[in-house]
């Protein structure tokens, strides 16, 4: 099997992701004493990222990108993208929860120290190689290289993140208004990541409607359903008159990570980014549609 190897701004950015995400997670695993949930989510973005890349470059590198059961096209630069969010949110996490306010040996906050700076430089070479890849004006690509696909990976990253402070601890069934959220957050995710499959599996030909039209209308749909949950949330968790509050606890100063009152602000933040980016979505997507008339 004949091995292709072409040097590239490309290859380089991968090969250095490749070693970030690596470093980051075998020093994190040696010497970084993770424990809990978050040390475990922590090791799989690092570890995902790099086992990632490292079939990227081997397909790449043996020129199996053919035989590949998925669109080349539009594989790689998801991956890359889910890869720079997963590498972003372990950056923001770990030194949340492992290097603020440590009391671990100067050893192992050493250690941890690395990592965070590792998990940083993965998440600059990720987002290089996304930078890299993307569609060009006027340029034929696959639909996960164009600004709706690379919108589309952010919004279904970000609303993994919603369910993750939502359900820890469970938040979402206290009203009914939450439990509509809820839904909200489950509808468009649901849709968002089975448009992102049929691109992936070059499925979109076999819908009974035109792709680009489907795309214009989900996106108005999921911007309604977004704009009500970024009015909603907010008032049945921080108005007193719906048992919330607006001040933050006092006891929240001295909670490793975040309290349960920080990760209903957080969810209320990241509601309104994820309206913003369908919103974005919804701009790029009609426009696809004109074009396309």
């Amino acid at each position: 099997m004949p091995i292709v190897l072409h040097s590239s701004p490309l290859l380089w950015t991968r090969l250095a992701a490749l070693v970030f995400s690596c470093v980051a997670f075998s020093v994190a695993v040696h010497g970084g004493r993770l424990y809990g949930g978050t040390g475990d989510w922590c090791i799989f973005c690092w570890a995902f990222s790099f086992a990632g890349t490292l079939l990227v470059l081997l397909v790449e590198l043996f020129g199996l990108q053919t035989r590949a059961p998925v669109s080349w096209k539009n594989f790689p630069i998801t991956f890359a993208c889910y890869a720079a969010l997963l590498c972003l949110s372990a950056s923001i996490i770990f030194p949340l929860y492992f290097v603020k306010g440590s009391s671990s040996t100067n050893e192992v906050h050493n250690y941890r120290i690395v990592s965070t700076v590792f998990s940083c430089l993965a998440t600059v070479a990720y987002i290089s190689e996304v930078s890299i890849s993307k569609a060009r004006p006027g340029e034929v690509a696959g639909y996960m290289a164009t600004a709706p696909g690379l919108l589309k990976v952010c919004e279904t990253f970000v609303a993994c993140i919603i369910f993750v402070f939502i359900s820890d601890p469970v938040t979402y069934d206290r009203h009914h208004a939450h439990k509509f959220c809820m839904a909200v957050y489950c509808i468009c995710f649901i849709l968002s990541a089975a448009i992102i499959l049929l691109c992936i599996g070059e499925c979109t030909g076999c819908l009974p409607f035109p792709f680009a039209r489907f795309l214009s209308a989900y996106a108005l749909l999921a911007v309604v359903l977004y704009l009500s949950a970024t009015i909603i949330w907010p008032i049945y968790n921080f108005d007193p008159k719906h048992g919330g509050s607006k001040q933050r606890p006092y006891n929240c100063s001295s909670t490793i990570g975040l309290c349960t009152w920080d990760k209903l602000m957080t969810v209320a933040v990241l509601t309104a980014v994820n309206f913003i980016l369908y919103l974005a979505d919804l701009v790029y997507s009609t426009r696809l549609v004109f074009v396309s008339a």
